[in-house]
């Protein structure tokens, strides 16, 4: 191949515009073996053909595809157009090929071929530059990044070069990229508290994260609210992002996506939008299911997957139903969401909620009594996040009132989220449950007996009956054999005063609570 030209000699801000006059040099200093002439030369031809095409393709379009091609001369008698990316070769390919290259022949006297490719980093490249576009290192997108959605692989303008650099490596797109959403630092795999209803989704998450290879593609995880979906995400994103930073990973909610889509339409830019999101090596979205009813944009994500397929990058999708009961998800559409591996997450068992909050009392670095944790764990039953979300409460009130963390606290503290989750208990389980803790009969709850053996359960039966229902004092004393109310009452201020002094009676009236409320 003969030595090709750099642009470093276009002007000393590398912002000359070469198309002014349609005679100035593309570049100079191309080296000592006498490949000056055949650079002139392409770059003269070149700069006069991207005249012609800015007037018949117009501004938009030559910025998006005219724009960021490259020029170089071969020893073959052709010339190769370059541009960043496949998807951008494609796209040309298609739509400009033809016109290019008839404009082309007519200029050229040498008659030389052209042909177009996609610039790898080893092979440095003559830029017909009309405003500063330098030659572009592969795994750098060159495009437009002044829009609030700029795609992650958009780097900041690079100065022109000497041909000698080296390749470089694409940027790693860090937590604040314009179009990528920020990664919350405590969503990890370390963090991630696994068990029987996690396990799957976490082991193919973990498969994602650490193959050099697509594993599954799509993974799509789903389950509802609070089960662990963003926390896999944000964990296969980071794990990608320490191991491998070369890769350009896009994580971001389905929401976003269709905002970004609406505003380049508005802005008639969608060729940008097109190229930052077909253009990453790893595509995250959260909440798929918010795309449901919205055929556009189900539409031109439809392609944007279909594209990232094709080039072997890896799609990682979420949402809180399987693609096969997302109904208003078109039917192209949710048989290419449900052809990867899909992991659901379901809801969380008491084992599971006991492990989360053991983990978080961890990371507080707070000695929290194991009753405690056990009481939350059987009380609030809807999701992790909420499980998460007492305990964080307990704490910092504990931390900030200076009360000690015990069950009493929790109880106080925690009174509007046990009310949410209270499940209705009744007098009659209470009695059933007391009467097969102390071997009575249930009948002996509501009978005229004053025995020892069975006043005593029945006294804690009120007792309890009292704490953990709503019922008022008669109330309880009418299913308690007609009783009065002032029984009632007694029997629980002599329930009170026997745990206070007996520590094995109040052992066993808490352990019958902790029977009942789970």
């Amino acid at each position: 191949m003969d030595k090709t030209v750099s642009d470093m000699d276009v002007g000393q801000d590398g912002s000359q515009d070469l198309g002014r006059d349609g005679g100035q040099d593309v570049g100079q200093d191309v080296g000592q073996d006498g490949g000056q002439d055949g650079g002139q030369d392409v770059g003269q031809l070149w700069a006069r053909v991207r005249q012609q095409l800015r007037r018949e393709f117009g501004t938009a379009a030559y910025n998006s595809w005219v724009k960021p091609m490259t020029v170089d001369p071969h020893a073959d008698c052709s010339v190769s157009l370059g541009l960043p990316t496949p998807f951008m070769r494609d796209w040309v390919m298609t739509h400009y090929a033809d016109r290019i290259r008839d404009l082309w022949s007519g200029s050229d006297p040498r008659g030389r071929t052209l042909r177009f490719t996609v610039n790898a980093p080893e092979t440095p490249m003559l830029a017909g530059t009309d405003g500063g576009a330098a030659a572009t290192p592969a795994g750098r997108a060159t495009g437009r990044a002044d829009g609030p959605h700029a795609a992650a692989a958009v780097a900041a303008p690079v100065p022109a070069a000497p041909v000698a650099r080296g390749p470089e490596p694409g940027p790693a797109p860090g937590p604040g990229d314009e179009f990528s959403a920020t990664l919350d630092p405590r969503f990890t795999f370390e963090t991630f508290v696994t068990g029987k209803p996690n396990e799957f989704a976490y082991a193919a998450a973990k498969r994602v994260a650490e193959s050099e290879q697509v594993s599954f593609n799509p993974l799509f995880l789903y389950g509802g609210v609070g089960l662990g979906k963003t926390h896999l995400m944000h964990a296969i994103a980071h794990h990608i992002r320490e191991a491998r930073p070369h890769r350009r990973v896009a994580y971001l909610s389905a929401e976003k996506f269709m905002y970004s889509f609406i505003r380049a339409l508005r802005m008639q830019d969608t060729i940008s939008f097109k190229e930052q999101f077909r253009s990453v090596d790893v595509l995250m979205i959260d909440d798929v299911q918010f795309i449901s009813g919205k055929e556009s944009t189900q539409e031109e994500f439809f392609h944007t997957f279909n594209s990232l397929v094709d080039q072997g990058r890896q799609i990682v999708l979420s949402a809180d139903k399987s693609p096969n009961d997302l109904e208003e998800i078109g039917n192209r559409l949710r048989s290419r969401l449900a052809m990867g591996l899909v992991a659901d997450l379901h809801p969380t068992t008491y084992e599971l909620r006991l492990g989360i909050l053991a983990s978080k009392a961890e990371q507080f670095g707070v000695d929290i009594p194991p009753k405690v944790l056990e009481f939350i764990a059987h009380k609030i039953v809807s999701n992790g996040r909420e499980v998460e979300g007492a305990l964080t409460r307990l704490v910092a009130h504990a931390q900030l009132v200076g009360r000690p963390i015990t069950l009493e606290t929790a109880r106080e503290v925690l009174h509007d989220l046990l009310r949410a989750h209270d499940r209705r208990l009744t007098i009659d389980e209470i009695q059933k449950k007391v009467a097969e803790h102390y071997k009575v009969r249930i009948a002996d709850m509501s009978s005229a007996r004053r025995s020892r053996t069975v006043a005593r359960p029945r006294q804690v039966a009120m007792y309890l009956s009292k704490q953990l229902t709503q019922k008022s004092l008669p109330e309880i004393g009418r299913k308690f054999g007609g009783r009065d109310h002032t029984t009632v009452m007694h029997a629980v201020r002599r329930v009170e005063e026997l745990c206070r002094t007996d520590a094995a009676f109040a052992e066993d009236v808490d352990l019958l609570r902790r029977m009942l409320e789970s």
